[in-house]
């Protein structure tokens, strides 16, 4: 075969398709990435902070079906953002908060991400100062309390 034989494949470029609908792959909710493929209730849990319990509270107080996240447009995501900052306007139960009748303020709310994780540090070292029961149980690096299980081997 001589060299004006041989001929390469043009490149074809395929014509780009116009977006009808925009789907979202990920979604930054407090400081979390929250995939857009899982409903609503189950893509909150990955926020820390949100349990089941939570998620379904604040699906419910904003009166939201439990459909997938992506399907969510800008305000709907919005008023999510607004509920996660101020749970009370939107009249979620006290009961369902993780941080009641604050030590500092006396008031009750909600922790999330780093700010929760601040909280827990900032808990135990104030127990860890204070030389309490669970705080000496850090200090020494012991279980907590709990059941005490068997040992692993048995004869």
């Amino acid at each position: 075969m001589s060299k004006s034989e041989v001929t390469t494949p043009k490149e074809t470029k395929k014509p780009k398709k116009a977006a009808t609908t925009e789907f979202k792959k990920i979604i930054r909710v407090a400081e979390a990435d929250l995939d857009g493929n899982k409903k609503l209730e189950h893509g909150l849990t990955a926020i820390k902070g949100i349990g089941w319990s939570y998620a379904n509270a604040i699906r419910k107080a904003i009166g939201f079906e439990n459909k997938k996240i992506a399907d969510l447009s800008g305000e709907e995501i919005a008023k999510i953002k607004d509920c996660l900052e101020n749970p009370e306007k939107f009249g979620i139960p006290e009961w369902v908060l993780n941080r009641r009748k604050d030590r500092r303020t006396g008031s009750n709310f909600h922790l999330l991400s780093s700010s929760l994780i601040l909280a827990n540090n900032m808990d135990v070292k104030r127990l860890k100062i204070i030389k309490c029961y669970k705080g000496v149980r850090h200090i020494s690096i012991t279980k907590l309390g709990g059941r005490e299980h068997a040992p692993a081997v048995r004869t």
